[in-house]
């Protein structure tokens, strides 16, 4: 999918999608895109997915890649899996051909923002368990130039923060299966 047909949103038009956002549900949502980088600007999209916490994303560069966070340079194990908002990331890149650029791996329906999951809080989806990290995800200049410096900064207003609309890192606490269409769950927050 070329880039040149995402056309980036106005600031009117991502404020317009801000009331959907927060009526995201809150205790348990929905896995609706799965998406694996196997090398540097590659994506696939996949039904199901293997999640290992020694590897990530089964088939994801994440354990191959140098970590700029971390003296040693090793992979950061509290940036190992990305979550956005299936909300947010329609807002900025419209449809869902478009999302996995986005760079996350999981996009779900769910209230992903710190008051609902702060660090510490763990998620069960499909057969695997996950905790969320305190590690921001801010986004970055090729999310930018992918989608515009309108959605950067939306995604980075305070109220952006707030709720995580540019995603959520989090650490993978036991190995298992996720599909699309599973249920993500809330089971223990902090």
């Amino acid at each position: 999918m070329p880039m040149q047909d995402i056309r980036p949103r106005t600031e009117d038009e991502l404020e317009a999608a801000l009331p959907g956002i927060q009526a995201a549900p809150r205790d348990v949502g929905v896995v609706e895109l799965i998406a694996r980088r196997p090398s540097h600007g590659e994506r696939e999209l996949l039904e199901e997915a293997t999640l290992e916490p020694a590897l990530g994303l089964v088939g994801d560069n994440w354990h191959l890649r140098p970590s700029r966070h971390r003296d040693d340079g090793k992979p950061d194990p509290d940036r190992q899996l990305t979550l956005m908002s299936a909300r947010a990331v329609a807002a900025v890149a419209g449809e869902r051909a478009h999302w996995a650029i986005a760079g996350d791996q999981l996009y779900v329906d769910l209230d992903l923002g710190r008051e609902n999951l702060p660090a510490g809080t763990q998620l069960t989806v499909g057969t695997a368990v996950l905790e969320v990290t305190a590690a921001p995800h801010t986004g970055c200049d090729k999310f930018t130039a992918r989608f515009g410096s309108a959605a950067s900064r939306w995604l980075n207003t305070p109220t952006g923060r707030a709720l995580n609309l540019r995603g959520i890192h989090a650490r993978i606490i036991v190995g298992g299966v996720v599909r699309r269409g599973d249920a993500l769950r809330k089971r223990r927050s902090p």
